[in-house]
């Protein structure tokens, strides 16, 4: 089918934009991996180990006194002169006069150093007295305790080193004008390893139903709302439909909706089931003088099967006859959004002895929501994931990632292109502030600790340098990555290139997702069916990630214009 090349696959307008609860990752949990507690703390039963071993009194008493005593050493030496700075940014003499900026900015420093190893002090003495007081006694002979979590130890750990951090930035703050404004931290800060963003664990039970069609009774598939992404999401429903109805299901032609196996593996959905589940156009038609579509019973009632007249003559066109368009609840044309449906309520309305049938659009049905939108999908299958890319995309993607990207990165999908007017007539507006999205993003980059991230953006050049220029981590631009044009010199697209697939809008689209679903962390963007299509094959390919989130997630924008 012949789209405008203009218009990219994320540019759904109103009528492709979801509901921000249609799938919501859980909401990111900070987390702190340190190896050597990993082992040493394996479960809750080993609680009281973890108050003899780990966190006896005797260490923690050291470990809360190191700051006090680094505090009197500080100010006994003479404040921050003490540190081993380099000597062109050495600090001034305690005795230096109080009208000197300098020395001013230094008494700021210290102030602020001491209020922050306060602080750290009283977090440490509430993590020891917590332990201290779950510690087992000596005439405590069975060893139960209610010990510090693993969980709540990881957080402790992170929020003082957090402070640590504060403090090296407080004592180095003084130092940043002039010549010294290129004073680094290195050898002074700490790493955070992105074990705070580990991936999410598969769930051990899937509820799944066999796919098991009769050889001579079809499903016909027809997807007419909006873009790629709208389509990918009403294949999917089909899918689901075939299943418990006992039917093949049949792509679409190419003459009427997009040529699904340039972007898709239609085998791989076959291999993972197990049997011949899905047929092309091309294959339902090779074998028969007549195509007819001999009943339509519609899931939407209004406009019936969600098609209009237009899509009915391109059906006739083909040479595809038509039984009479119903739909299965009339009732349902009065209602204002889809009602909910179950396979209590569709078995009864949709099974019919017709050889091929037809349901019509399935974008916006709302059926089994819960079943059809967990990871792997709700169809017994021996995949990760039934809809996914074609394996030429999937090793493009690859490819690129390790050219550009490496193994640590952030993913950030950035909806722009006329997301202004349809994210401001929702009751929360989508559409943040360039200044905010990046605090919203930067906040990610610190968890994920990626030392760059991978944006695919419709915004205008003047937005991303924007962005670009305020994502800002540790005094390092963190880098925003964009697929370049293709060049004879780069081998990374090759393959497209090679098998006549480069250039093509779909393809690019689709190579945008597998990149962003490949990566260790993801930001979407609320609204958008492109966004919750990759968060779909990340919950498919396992790659979710616990700080996956759409952008400023529970946030406003700090700033929203009227409504024209």
């Amino acid at each position: 089918m012949d789209r405008d090349p203009s218009v990219s696959d994320e540019d759904d307008d109103l009528e492709t934009l979801v509901p921000q609860n249609h799938a919501k990752p859980p909401s990111p949990a900070s987390s702190f991996h340190v190896s050597a507690l990993r082992a040493a703390v394996p479960s809750s039963a080993a609680a009281a180990t973890l108050g003899r071993v780990l966190w006896s009194r005797r260490y923690l008493l050291l470990f809360v006194s190191l700051p006090v005593l680094f505090l009197v050493l500080f100010l006994s030496l003479g404040g921050a002169s003490s540190l081993r700075l380099p000597a062109s940014i050495r600090l001034p003499s305690a005795a230096a006069p109080a009208s000197d900026p300098a020395a001013s900015r230094m008494r700021e420093a210290e102030l602020r150093a001491l209020y922050l190893l306060r602080s750290q002090r009283s977090g440490l003495l509430s993590l020891f007295n917590r332990t201290a007081s779950s510690a087992p006694t000596a005439n405590d002979s069975s060893g139960s305790t209610a010990a510090v979590s693993y969980s709540d130890l990881h957080d402790a750990l992170l929020s003082q080193i957090k402070i640590n951090r504060e403090i090296q930035a407080a004592l180095l703050s003084s130092h940043r004008s002039g010549a010294a404004g290129n004073v680094t931290e290195d050898g002074l800060d700490l790493d955070l390893p992105a074990d705070g963003c580990r991936r999410k664990e598969l769930p051990s039970n899937r509820r799944t139903i066999e796919w098991n069609p009769k050889k001579d009774r079809f499903l016909f598939a027809i997807c007419v709302s909006g873009q790629m992404s709208n389509h990918l999401i009403c294949l999917e429903k089909h899918m689901f439909f075939a299943a418990l109805l006992g039917r093949i299901l049949v792509v679409p032609s190419q003459k009427l909706d997009y040529q699904y196996d340039r972007v898709l593996d239609i085998n791989h959905i076959n291999d993972c089931i197990g049997r011949k589940v899905v047929i092309t156009y091309e294959e339902f038609t090779e074998k028969r003088k007549k195509v007819s579509i001999d009943q339509f019973i519609c899931y939407a009632a209004s406009p019936p099967c969600f098609i209009d007249e237009d899509h009915v003559k391109r059906l006739k066109g083909l040479g595809i006859s038509l039984g009479k368009i119903l739909a299965a609840w009339p009732e349902d044309a009065k209602l204002k959004e889809p009602k909910k449906r179950f396979v209590e309520d569709i078995m009864p309305k949709f099974t019919t002895d017709a050889e091929v049938l037809a349901i019509g659009d399935m974008f916006y049905a709302d059926v089994e929501e819960g079943w059809v939108m967990q990871p792997g999908g709700p169809l017994a299958h021996k995949c990760k994931t039934l809809i996914q890319p074609s394996r030429l995309i999937v090793l493009t993607a690859q490819r690129f990632v390790q050219t550009f990207l490496g193994g640590n990165y952030v993913a950030l999908h950035f909806r722009r292109h006329g997301f202004l007017k349809f994210c401001n007539v929702k009751k929360e507006s989508c559409f943040f502030p360039i200044p905010q999205a990046a605090e919203c993003i930067l906040r990610i980059v610190e968890k994920a600790n990626a030392p760059v991230i991978y944006l695919s953006t419709d915004a205008a050049e003047s937005e991303t340098n924007l962005l670009q220029s305020l994502v800002v981590f540790n005094d390092r631009q963190v880098p925003l990555v964009k697929r370049p044009e293709h060049h004879n010199s780069e081998k990374w697209d090759a393959l497209l290139y090679r098998n006549h697939m480069g250039g093509d809008n779909q393809v690019e689209a689709m190579l945008d997702k597998t990149i962003c679903a490949l990566s260790n962390v993801f930001i979407g963007a609320s609204g958008s069916t492109f966004t919750e299509d990759i968060l779909r094959l990340r919950r498919g390919w396992g790659s979710a990630s616990h700080c996956d989130e759409y952008l400023c997630q529970g946030e406003l924008p700090n700033f929203i214009a009227e409504v024209d």
